[in-house]
């Protein structure tokens, strides 16, 4: 096989994903991460469609489901807690709508990735890329901390302010798609008595935009995780100061109802807060010579898409067979993972665009009044109709086309060799 040594960028769920694969494989992967041990984010994920044959194939489905967040649904209240429109994940079918069958902690993914990997692949924690460097031969790869080094190929998994992406593709500002939106999430102190998700919902007026603060409860715990939605009219946006974002964050929601008053304070001494713009990252092709992309820094949909991590899961295990089945031969493979990508890419892309953010940030009451009262009759629907089409993305890929040959066998030549 040629081109065993590969270096990923990033220990996020495509990276380690795609890293566990290329072991199995009979690759020899290395991932280096910035931050200092696994990632971690204790936001939500949805797993749909096709990425949850991706969970079968790394044959994690048991510890994935031990670690799904029981939830009975989603419900819509009003500053009293009183509830207005609700609805449990059966209407939208399997992978459809915002309250998808698998949803768990990202936290939970990727301790279970890390460690079922963690053992054959080579982890390098606390650096990061400087440099690259290719040529007929391999990639020469320059560290913050360590030494250079020598891959056949880099792929990079780091988010959507790759770094391997703005060295190799050029400036973010190429690629990077402001949605006009904010994400935040942090756990508070705050028991919940059941297991339903709550939105709250503070429609637009006056000029000034719809907002939605949520809670969800974290099973086992005391605690529950609050969620903050608002458009970023007015706002600029700077993604390293994390008190600045705090602050715009308690700005916008200083004068919310129901529970806000008791959890927005403790956005302050949070230990795992959670900020981000709502952004897609748009590209023409995902790989140049011996570099590739993969998960979000290649194709975002967006943080609120819900499709993101399946995105990253299928992502991965397409190019990691593509590789396997060409040999390891990236002129042949890597066009083969974009061809094989670009449908479901673009599908889910235009599916976050197009869905429309209204149902959590609408603009007037009237609108909030018309979508609880579309929740309330969503029962009544074909669940085609009702899940707007999500599940038909989620399963654009079929693994089939994308399977190694004989995976197993690989990985036993080369734990001999």
């Amino acid at each position: 096989m040629r081109n065993r040594d590969v270096l990923v960028t990033g220990s996020g769920i495509a990276g380690t994903t795609l890293a566990h694969l290329l072991c199995r494989y009979g690759f020899r992967p290395t991932v280096v991460e910035r931050s200092p041990g696994p990632r971690t984010g204790r936001h939500a994920i949805d797993i749909r469609g096709t990425a949850r044959e991706v969970i079968g194939h790394l044959r994690l489905v048991p510890q994935v489901r031990a670690a799904l967040l029981a939830a009975r649904g989603m419900a819509f209240i009003d500053e009293r807690g009183h509830r207005q429109a609700s609805f449990d994940p059966d209407v939208f079918g399997p992978s459809g709508g915002p309250a998808a069958e698998w949803t768990l902690l990202r936290t939970d993914l990727a301790t279970i990735l890390y460690e079922a990997t963690k053992d054959e692949v080579e982890f390098v924690f606390d650096d990061a890329i400087t440099e690259v460097t290719q040529d007929a031969d391999g990639v020469t790869v320059a560290f913050e901390k360590g030494q250079s080094r020598r891959f056949d190929l880099v792929v990079g998994a780091d988010g959507v302010h790759s770094d391997l992406r703005r060295m190799t593709f050029g400036p973010e500002e190429r690629y990077v798609h402001d949605l006009d939106s904010y994400l935040c999430l942090y756990s508070v102190s705050s028991a919940m008595e059941h297991d339903w998700q709550l939105m709250y919902t503070m429609p637009g007026n006056d000029g000034r935009p719809g907002r939605t603060a949520g809670m969800r409860p974290l099973p086992g715990t005391d605690r529950a995780l609050a969620a903050f939605f608002f458009r970023g009219r007015g706002f600029s946006y700077d993604r390293r100061d994390v008190e600045a974002q705090k602050q715009m964050v308690v700005r916008t929601f200083q004068d919310a109802g129901w529970v806000v008053p008791r959890v927005l304070p403790q956005i302050w001494d949070s230990p795992d807060f959670y900020f981000d713009r709502v952004e897609q990252v748009q590209m023409d092709t995902w790989s140049s010579d011996r570099v590739a992309l993969v998960g979000d820094a290649a194709y975002c949909a967006s943080p609120m898409s819900g499709i993101g991590t399946s995105l990253a899961l299928v992502g991965a295990y397409v190019l990691a067979g593509e590789l396997a089945k060409a040999d390891g031969d990236h002129r042949i493979a890597l066009p083969a993972y974009e061809a094989g990508m670009r449908a479901f890419v673009d599908r889910a892309q235009v599916f976050a665009r197009t869905s429309g953010d209204g149902g959590l940030m609408p603009d007037t009451p009237t609108q909030m009044w018309l979508r609880n009262l579309s929740i309330r009759a969503m029962r009544f629907l074909p669940r085609r109709l009702v899940g707007r089409g999500l599940e038909k993305v989620a399963d654009t890929v079929s693994l089939a086309d994308h399977a190694a040959p004989s995976a197993d066998r690989a990985l036993t030549a080369r734990r001999k060799a």
